[in-house]
């Protein structure tokens, strides 16, 4: 019987740099896998698990609810599971943790709980444009967008997200925003070297982060997509990726992690946004990815002016920048 881990995102590369060795994972479960490993071990889908070898299973994903139903239908009971986010639930999922207490040790179960152990009030109910697994992805965050975008109604111009990643949010914004142009900017293919080097000089990023962000491929994303035919995908590292575009938004999602990304973002996106459009700084309160904070204080320092933001409540906290 082994460990399993259900998730190949930020979460399970979290929880790998927390204590969890990789050589202690027999498997990694992804819905959609993008690779056939993930930190050294296989990844594979639910129809693939043999319960029976299944001593725990550790759920690392936002979406809880959802991996405890297919975990249960699966027959793998509420005692072999350990989760690290109860997302928007006011209530602790984990029944019993002693079993994994027993297996991962307790200080390193500890550790996990004051760390990624989060609980998320709901704040009323979903709006019917929206599924259930788009509000389990960060409730705060995608409820903001939706009313964010109600106030975009009559603001000219096109969407744009700088760090796609899965493209959970892209979603999200080519959902509420159906009749705008949404331009995906991202290398799919993670953070360029020259920057990981000098994240983790400064400690902002470990190895599970960064192979966390590699999992993710341009097909996956824009099958997500509800209104693909919006879609204009703009892979490769920004800014050369814009390959000389020139146009005016009102509404970006802002969302690379590290300073010099961030900084490139603001200097490209801040100036072209119409009266009226918003940034979403993703991460600006982030206890780990302070680098977002630096970018915004540097590009205020370089053009002398100051970022009018409102900050959220949502994960790592996203800065609203209104134009």
């Amino acid at each position: 019987m082994g460990i399993y881990v259900w998730g190949t995102g930020c979460g399970a590369g979290d929880l790998a740099e927390q204590g969890l060795a990789s050589d202690r994972i027999t498997a990694f479960v992804d819905n959609a896998p993008t690779v056939s490993e993930f930190l050294g071990r296989p990844v594979i889908v639910p129809e693939e698990l043999d319960v029976r070898d299944v001593e725990l299973m550790v759920v690392a994903s936002r979406h809880s609810l959802s991996i405890r139903d297919r975990c249960l239908a699966l027959g793998i009971e509420s005692e072999r599971l350990l989760f690290l986010k109860n997302h928007y639930v006011l209530k602790n999922l984990n029944e019993n943790e002693s079993l994994a207490e027993e297996l991962l040790g307790t200080e390193l179960v500890s550790r996990i709980r004051q760390r990624c152990h989060v609980i998320r009030a709901p704040m009323g109910c979903a709006d019917e444009v929206l599924e259930r697994k788009d509000l389990e992805n960060d409730y705060v965050r995608v409820k903001t967008l939706e009313m964010i975008c109600r106030r975009l109604r009559d603001i000219p111009g096109a969407a744009a997200e700088l760090g796609v990643y899965r493209g959970a949010f892209a979603r999200c914004i080519n959902m509420l925003l159906p009749d705008r142009t949404l331009y995906l900017f991202d290398s799919f293919a993670g953070f360029e070297d020259q920057e990981i080097r000098k994240e983790k000089e400064r400690g902002t990023c470990g190895d599970g982060f960064v192979a966390a962000h590699r999992n993710t491929a341009v097909e996956q994303v824009l099958s997500w997509m509800p209104h693909r035919e919006r879609i204009r995908v703009c892979p490769g590292f920004f800014p050369e990726s814009l390959n000389g575009l020139e146009e005016r938004f009102c509404l970006v999602s802002l969302d690379v992690d590290f300073e010099e990304s961030t900084y490139e973002g603001l200097k490209y996106f801040w100036p072209r946004m119409n009266p009226g459009g918003i940034i979403l700084l993703h991460d600006y309160n982030s206890p780990t990815l302070s680098g977002v904070r630096r970018a915004v204080a540097r590009y205020e320092r370089d053009f002398g002016v100051h970022l009018p933001g409102v900050p959220l409540c949502d994960i790592n906290g996203t800065l609203v920048l209104v134009r």
